[in-house]
């Protein structure tokens, strides 16, 4: 029997072999935290194989993709909310200089080395690749849903429910 739309549901506990008519009483928590912790891992791993971190390949991205050449300390501070810990991006930008994907100028502002902008192209076409695997048997209009009710959640704890305003 399928829940009516709009009508509350007694939560169950997290069961991964919830069969699909009772999927409207399993906890968001668990299959939310599920998929980011299931698709992280398999990117990471990917990246892994070709000795390269998420985390590198955010500051690539950052770095090159602004209007202006960013600062170490804006890089940092745009990225640490996405990290693992208050120090990693600093520590990214290191390895990445030390590699010789960056560099930075006279005026301190960080820039992909040819080398860098080599690896953040082969990054995106890696991640590219894993998304179509993550992705496959959905289709856009699925995933828009998704994402759609996921952001609605989102606003109903922290926001007032207006796409792209910020919480």
């Amino acid at each position: 029997m399928e829940p009516l739309i709009g009508s509350t549901t007694d939560q169950a506990p997290a069961n991964p072999a919830a069969t699909d008519d009772m999927l409207a009483t399993q906890p968001i928590g668990y299959w939310s935290g599920l998929t980011h912790t299931t698709v992280t891992r398999h990117l990471r791993n990917a990246m892994a194989r070709i000795d390269v971190t998420q985390p590198q390949y955010w500051v690539l991205n950052r770095v090159n993709g602004g209007p202006a050449a960013p600062s170490r300390e804006e890089v940092v501070a745009q990225l640490t909310p996405l990290a693992d810990g208050p120090h990693e991006i600093a520590r990214v930008v290191d390895q990445l200089l030390h590699r010789e994907w960056l560099r930075i100028d006279d005026g301190q502002l960080l820039h992909l080395t040819d080398a860098g902008e080599a690896a953040r192209a082969r990054l995106r076409e890696l991640a590219g690749e894993v998304r179509a695997e993550v992705h496959k048997g959905i289709s856009d209009k699925e995933y828009v849903a998704a994402l759609r009710v996921l952001r609605k959640m989102v606003a109903n704890i922290e926001g007032d429910g207006t796409p792209g305003k910020p919480f």
